[in-house]
Order: structure tokens, then sequence, then C-alpha cells
């Protein structure tokens, strides 16, 4: 099987490629390389990977992409909040925009399965803080990032849904851990990051929860997927992680603590944010048999020894990070 990954040089696509390969497939990544290609040196000389440069808003460059393919994960995407309200317009064009004409193109190359990134911000602020949503929950996305992957699971999950193209959306949980594309502006990363560093870390809203996964997890996730049974699968959508880790930022920073001693927290209290969700995954263990291989503590040391070696002469710099 040949899997095109969209965003193939991103956090998540270079690890997922790097995933596929290790398992025997043949892998073409697309991406605009709008953060650059380093994350994909290594496995450049690999005899099933190939590359191509390209973006899903240009038809003609997803056409060529999309040539002997017989699946799609799409990742590619203007990612995050902060990066979605910035670039506003391109977000709009990528997310939106160019993840329909991939989907349609894609059914025209009689390509068999597509599996879509999605997030669990689409959950926005649950109603009650006490409870845990799942994928049948309301969703109330709170900002342009969540509205389009809203807009574009609508799209081919309901009306789309007799499409000859098995689709499938999974709504990541919040990603850290080490990743080819290192990213320090992801709550984990950028926590560990500030504890080393600078030895200390402010906390605004340290009562507010969301689910995380290791970046390893959420690929595998992705295979899992496209190695599931078409009946499982199709028209579907599965929130991806554990639901034993929810963390609110509260908890997050003590972890770091345990790994990072001695860091000064300041927390600023805030009683209002718009993302406040807890998160079932039992969906996905339950029908697909899914599970993860790393949590938050393992994710911490993770960075914590990479920026600790010093083989990171900036963690700072804007290369590590999407805005």
């Amino acid at each position: 099987m040949r899997v095109l990954v969209t965003g193939g040089a991103g956090y998540i696509g270079s690890v997922l490629v790097r995933q596929l390969l290790n398992k025997g497939y043949n892998v073409r990544a697309f991406d605009s390389l709008k953060f650059g290609g380093d994350a994909l040196y290594e496995v450049m000389q690999h005899p099933n990977f190939e590359f191509m440069k390209g973006d899903v808003r240009n038809v003609e460059e997803v056409s060529q992409a999309l040539a002997g393919v017989d699946a799609v994960a799409h990742l590619a995407a203007i990612v995050g909040d902060p990066a979605c309200k910035k670039f506003s317009d391109e977000a709009m064009e990528t997310n939106w925009v160019g993840s329909v004409a991939l989907f349609e193109a894609a059914e025209k190359a009689g390509v068999k399965r597509f599996v879509f990134a999605s997030t669990c911000s689409n959950y926005g602020k649950m109603p009650d803080p006490d409870s845990f949503v799942i994928e049948t929950s309301e969703l109330n996305p709170v900002s342009l990032y969540a509205e389009l992957k809203v807009k574009f699971e609508k799209y081919f999950l309901e009306e789309r849904k007799d499409s000859n193209i098995c689709a499938t959306a999974l709504r990541f949980s919040t990603v850290y851990g080490f990743s080819p594309r290192i990213r320090f502006d992801l709550t984990v990363n950028e926590f560990t990051r500030n504890a080393t560093i600078n030895g200390e870390q402010e906390i605004w809203g340290a009562q507010f929860w969301r689910p995380y996964c290791h970046v390893d997890d959420l690929a595998s996730a992705v295979i899992l997927v496209l190695e599931s049974d078409d009946a499982k699968v199709r028209a579907n959508v599965f929130n991806v992680g554990t639901t034993e880790e929810n963390y609110n930022k509260g908890m997050i920073i003590e972890e770091v603590c345990k790994v990072v001693p001695d860091t000064k927290v300041n927390y600023v209290e805030m009683n209002e944010d718009p993302r406040d969700y807890r998160v079932n995954f039992d969906k996905i263990k339950n029908e697909l048999g899914y599970t993860i291989t790393k949590k938050v503590p393992d994710g911490i040391k993770e960075i914590y020894q990479l920026l600790k070696t010093g083989i990171v002469t900036d963690s700072f710099a804007q290369k590590f990070r999407n805005i």
C-alpha cells in the first residue's frame, strides 16, 4: 500500500512517515515546507520513501501527489488556535478549501482510505465541568482552528458519507513529546523547556482540563485506522488518547517539577478559559483495540533529557514554534 502523508514534514507527520516505513508501507510525503524539511533528511534515501513539495491549495500539485496512492493521511493544516487566528485567511484556504479539494481529488484518483487529523479542541468548553465528553457529545468550537476542523468533519462524515472512500476522523488529544520536527510551543514541551532553561513557569488558569497524548501514539492511531476493517471506521470518528491522561495545567506543572527540581511556579488566577474539557476514549479502545505506549511524565523526561544534552542550542528560536 502507498500512503500519502500530507504535512509529512510536520511535528506529527514526520513521526507517522517513519512508523509507516518501519511497517513496510510505501510512503509519499507531501509538504509545503513552511517550517523546513530537516525532519525528513534521515528518511530521504529510504527505498520506500518519496517526497513531493507542494501545497494542498494547489490543485495540480495535489493531483500529482495522489497518483498511484491507496490511502491518504491528511495532516497538512495551519495548526493551533494562535496560528489560525494570526493567519486566518490562510487557515480558511488550507484547513477548509484545500481539505475539501484534496478529498474530492482523492475520490477521482480512486483512493480507498482517507484519515483526517482532527482535534479534541472541537469540544471547546464542557457544559458540565465534572463530566467527560465522548464522540457524540455536542461540539462547541471556540476558535477558528476548531471551527474549520468541525466544518471539514461534517463535510465528509455527513455530506459525503456515501463516498467510495472509507473516511475517518481522528480527534487528537493535545500532543507532546519528541519529534524530528520538535516544537516547544506545546503545553507539555513548553512547560518543560521553560523549567529546564529558565527555572520557572507561569501558570494561567491552572484548573482547566485537557487530554494529552504522545506524538508516537497519535501517529500509531492513524496506522491502526488504516489497518482496521472498513466497516469499523468508515464515516466514523474517534477520540485519540486515553481517559487516564486528562490533566489540568496545575497537574502538568506538578509532573514537570518532579523531573526538573527547584522549578519556580508562578500561579496567575484566571477564571475564564474558552477551552476546558475532559475526554473519554473508550470508543477507540473498545472498538479498535487502541492503547498508548507513553504518558505525560515520559514526554517530560524526553524533552528534559533532550535539552540537557545541549544539542538544541536555542530552544526559543522561531523554528521551534508555529508562530
